[in-house]
């Protein structure tokens, strides 16, 4: 399962319209996990299947895995001080996101699905 790339557009309309808003907002209607991620970086790699199965495992229903390129998404980037990627930013439905760094192993990711997001598995 591909999961979506987001640009400032669609950031905008899925995750946080940050232009109308000053205060976070969440505008999915199912917990998300945003990959801050680039190409060339190789923990970024490692990364990536883990985060494909996690979303064919969880299903769209209950969790929404987006990727963001940093490269390419400055201002994005930009705007949650992105320093060091990968960074995964988890986002609750309610309440505050909380930024995550470093290439997580599977079992980092399901138990903060659990404790952030309030998402068990299947």
């Amino acid at each position: 399962m591909a999961l979506e790339f987001l640009t400032k557009e669609t950031f905008k309309s899925k995750v946080f319209d940050f232009e109308n808003n000053k205060d976070w907002k969440f505008e999915g209607n199912v917990p998300a996990i945003i990959d801050f991620y680039a190409d060339w970086c190789n923990p970024c790699k490692m990364v990536a299947p883990i985060l494909e199965e996690l979303q064919a495992e969880y299903g769209e229903e209950k969790l929404k895995i987006y990727k963001i390129d940093t490269e390419d998404q400055r201002e994005l980037a930009a705007m949650f001080g992105i320093q060091s990627i990968p960074s995964l930013l988890f986002v609750p439905v309610e309440g505050q996101p909380q930024m995550a760094m470093g290439a997580l192993p599977k079992d980092t990711f399901v138990q903060a699905i659990s404790d952030v997001l309030k998402v068990e598995a299947n």
